[in-house]
C-alpha cells in the first residue's frame, strides 16, 4: 500500500444504518488515512468503480441488512472482473461465524463485528500496507 493509503468506506444495498461506517471512516481518517465515504445506498458496481476511480487500496463495507454473503460476492467478482483483486476488501456489521467464516473464504480479508475496538481496525488497515 501506498505511504497514505487510499481506504473507501461504503454502505452497500437498502441498508441505511450508517453511523457505524461514518465512525470508522472518521477514526482511519483521524488516523491518517485518506478515507472516500461513498454514503449510503450503493451498489456494488458503484463501490468497485469508486476504489478503480480513487486508486484505493482497499474497500471497507457497512452492512447490517443480513445480505453480507449477497453482496460482499459481487464486490469480489466485480473486483476479479476488473481486474482489481489488488484492492483489499474488509467489511463490519452484523454476521454470524459461519457467514464471517464465508466472507473470508471467498477473499474478504476481515470482518469487524460491533463492539470492536478502534485500534483494531487502525492496526488491520495498517498491516495491509505491509
Amino acid at each position: 500500500m501506498s505511504a497514505k493509503s487510499r481506504i473507501v468506506i461504503a454502505k452497500v444495498g437498502l441498508d441505511g444504518h450508517d453511523r457505524g461506517a461514518k465512525l470508522v471512516a472518521k477514526i482511519l481518517a483521524d488516523a491518517g488515512f485518506e478515507v472516500i465515504y461513498t454514503g449510503k445506498f450503493q451498489t456494488a458496481e458503484q463501490i468497485v468503480a469508486t476504489a478503480i476511480q480513487e486508486s484505493a487500496d482497499a474497500i471497507g463495507i457497512s452492512i447490517l441488512s443480513g445480505s453480507h454473503n449477497t453482496q460482499f460476492k459481487k464486490v469480489m467478482a466485480l473486483l476479479k472482473d476488473e481486474e482489481a483483486e489488488d484492492i483489499a476488501v474488509f467489511g463490519g456489521g452484523v454476521a454470524h461465524d459461519d457467514d464471517i467464516d464465508s466472507l473470508k473464504d471467498m477473499g474478504v480479508r476481515e470482518f469487524f463485528t460491533p463492539g470492536t475496538n478502534a485500534s483494531e481496525i487502525i492496526e488491520f488497515v495498517q498491516r495491509l500496507r505491509q
